[in-house]
């Protein structure tokens, strides 16, 4: 009885779930039909999805129109270095919020979370100016100085690592280890998960980021993918199948980096811990 229940359910929730990822992943599938297509034809109604003379020509253009290569690359750049330094710093901040008591700790940790809750726009024009005291204005060194550090990070980082067992730690410091000694060769070694989990989440933000790019950087030199995009908009007219040539073809690094990193989400804490 108990494995006839079971196959029913599932005959009824495979195809729920089968509809609800056909219906989450529509736009991705539209966007990737309308690639390969001539501006006059993306709009048509009925939808075509597959085009029946697909301009694969599209691909070739957004590489020669723009300098595409050099959008990517800073991209590219910037994501990587700005990921790798959210990660050390949050993971340096939580483990002293989680693991190192000192005084008013709670209300510091309060406060430092409390900033995300303000918007962006509230503190966009003083950083603006900030930067352009320090000559960083239309630099990338100006940018990752602005992204290096993330209250959400340390959140996610803290939350982690309280769930390690002070017992661990405490065995290591009775053998001799300090606060780094502790964290590079104990916490660190466990830490994979959410160390996959926010370098997925602020490499995709970085790579994603419009606002930031379009506000601070002035010279072609300098602009990432997103920038790039929007010089396909003309001010009468807007070339939308090199547009979702160049979004589809954007969207490769980030299924990548997903790739390397979503092996990582189904390391537990505990399991983790009881190795070697």
């Amino acid at each position: 009885m108990q494995n006839k229940k079971k196959t029913i359910n599932e005959l009824i929730a495979y195809p729920i779930l089968g509809f609800v990822t056909l219906l989450t992943l529509l736009p991705m599938i539209w966007m990737l039909s309308s690639s390969l297509k001539y501006d006059s034809d993306v709009f048509t109604m009925p939808v075509q999805w597959i085009p029946l003379n697909p301009v694969w020509n599209n691909y070739l253009k957004i590489w020669q129109k723009i300098d595409f290569a050099l959008f990517t690359f800073n991209s590219f750049k910037l994501s990587v270095i700005i990921t790798f330094i959210q990660v050390i710093t949050s993971g340096f901040a939580a483990y002293g919020f989680a693991k190192c008591h000192f005084r008013f700790r709670d209300l510091l940790f309060f406060v430092y979370i409390a900033t995300i809750a303000i918007p962006w726009q509230v503190y966009m024009l003083p950083q603006y100016v900030e930067m352009r005291m320090l000559g960083l204005v239309n630099t990338h060194l100006g940018y990752v100085l602005m992204q290096s550090f993330t209250a959400f990070g340390v959140f996610l980082a803290r939350q982690f690592y309280v769930s390690i067992p002070d017992e661990l730690l405490d065995a290591a410091r009775i053998d001799g280890l300090n606060d780094y000694g502790i964290y590079f060769r104990i916490v660190l070694p466990l830490s994979k998960p959410v160390i996959a989990t926010l370098s997925i989440f602020c490499f995709v933000n970085i790579w994603n980021d419009f606002m930031g790019p379009m506000i601070y950087f002035d010279s072609v030199y300098n602009k990432t993918i997103p920038l790039g995009i929007r010089m396909f908009l003309g001010q009468y007219s807007a070339e939308y199948g090199l547009i979702m040539a160049a979004s589809a073809v954007s969207l490769v690094p980030v299924f990548g980096v997903f790739l390397f990193f979503q092996r990582f989400f189904v390391e537990g804490i505990s399991t983790s811990g009881l190795k070697g």
